[in-house]
């Protein structure tokens, strides 16, 4: 298939056998092939396994990119021991009575075996805590916590750092109301609003049977799914400035519509607001990305994106104030993983012909997808 998980369970069922050598296979063996498999990948990955017959396995890459803990419950079955259970977000262990005992640091391997006993092992020779800061923007839900930060605070952080962006940039007075695109920037917008004094509202209703569309294929089938995702109350525009407050803005062509939608529902004056800096850079830790060129801030400035999206202002989040922001709710972090906003890809092996190849690769698939 073309599943990168396929490849990398792959590789790791062949060191298990290189590992094993035919003898019965045990946490040892186990943590050894965990610890060829980082060195033979490169790249992000939190990984769940079962290994038929003896347990469950979760290993995290040595820079720790993607989320991955894990929790702990009295069995249900009435058996003794305990369960455990791993996630990569705390509000997956919560919603089924777990209770969480920590992340799982990176590099580290965790194996359960069939008695529910937790074997754990650092299987990279140079580990650090780098998490993806995409997470902290948009993916995770506002109630997890992860690698010791609350996603929700982080928002908050982010809205307070925004409206210092905002202040510097043009007076609140001329706005006379904060709405929110749903759903992931609202605690951002909300503190946001409340440092610069001016009304919350909620201006977009939501329809959750429409999925998340900066991953759709095709400029039209996002177009389409903003309208039938969203759906403005006139009431809250009507006759005013409204400050539109996003948690980010890939393409643009969510904010152009969401901005000319506004203005339908009479907004006097749309001016837009985004929570994360400008996303000038492809993701290739695992986030379906766009490529470059499909990307709106890409060798653009704020004032070309602010005349393509049609808004009377833009206002982006800087890069260093949201690391600091964030960072600080956790001072054992090493940093964060922010390539799409900084360009730094931080396993250092992302080349120029890279990007090349998956654009191509991407360009492959449209095709594919329109002569289907």
């Amino acid at each position: 298939t073309e599943s990168d998980t396929e490849v990398l369970i792959n590789v790791l069922a062949h060191e298990l056998e290189q590992a094993a050598r035919d003898l019965p296979l045990t946490p040892e063996a186990i943590f050894k092939a965990v610890g060829v498999v980082h060195q033979r990948l490169k790249g992000s990955y939190a990984v769940i396994a079962l290994i038929a017959g003896h347990g469950l396995l979760a290993f995290r890459d040595p820079f720790g990119i993607r989320p991955l803990c894990f929790g702990e419950a009295d069995s249900h079955q009435g058996s003794p021991g305990r369960e455990v259970m791993v996630a990569s977000e705390s509000v997956a262990l919560e919603g089924t009575g777990h209770k969480l005992v920590r992340d799982v640091a990176p590099g580290e391997a965790i194996f359960i075996d069939l008695q529910g006993r937790v074997h754990a092992r650092q299987c990279a020779e140079h580990p650090s805590l780098n998490p993806c800061m995409f997470e902290f923007v948009y993916l995770a839900r506002p109630d997890s916590v992860m690698d010791g930060v609350s996603v929700y605070q982080a928002r908050l952080n982010m809205g307070e750092t925004l409206a210092q962006r905002l202040i510097s940039t043009m007076p609140p007075s001329e706005i006379d109301v904060v709405i929110p695109i749903p759903e992931s920037s609202r605690p951002s917008a909300m503190q946001l609003a409340q440092k610069i004094g001016k009304p919350y509202r909620e201006g977009f209703v939501k329809n959750r049977y429409v999925g998340r569309t900066f991953i759709m294929p095709g400029q039209g089938m996002r177009k389409k799914s903003v309208r039938q995702k969203l759906n403005a109350i006139a009431s809250e525009f009507k006759g005013r400035n409204v400050l539109l407050v996003d948690d980010s803005i890939v393409r643009g062509t969510t904010s152009k519509e969401i901005v000319q939608m506004a203005r339908e529902a009479g907004a006097r004056k749309v001016y837009m607001a985004s929570a994360a800096p400008p996303v000038r850079f492809p993701n290739v830790y695992g986030i379906d990305m766009p490529t470059k060129d499909e990307l709106i801030a890409h060798n653009r400035s704020t004032e070309e994106i602010r005349q393509y999206i049609g808004a009377d202002a833009l206002i982006y989040q800087d890069v260093a104030a949201m690391k600091k922001v964030v960072g600080t709710l956790n001072p054992k972090l090493d940093g964060f993983e922010a390539s799409c906003f900084d360009g730094v890809y931080i396993t250092g092996d992302v080349s120029a012909a890279d990007f090349e190849a998956l654009a191509a690769q991407r360009r492959s698939q449209g095709e594919e997808e329109e002569g289907a």
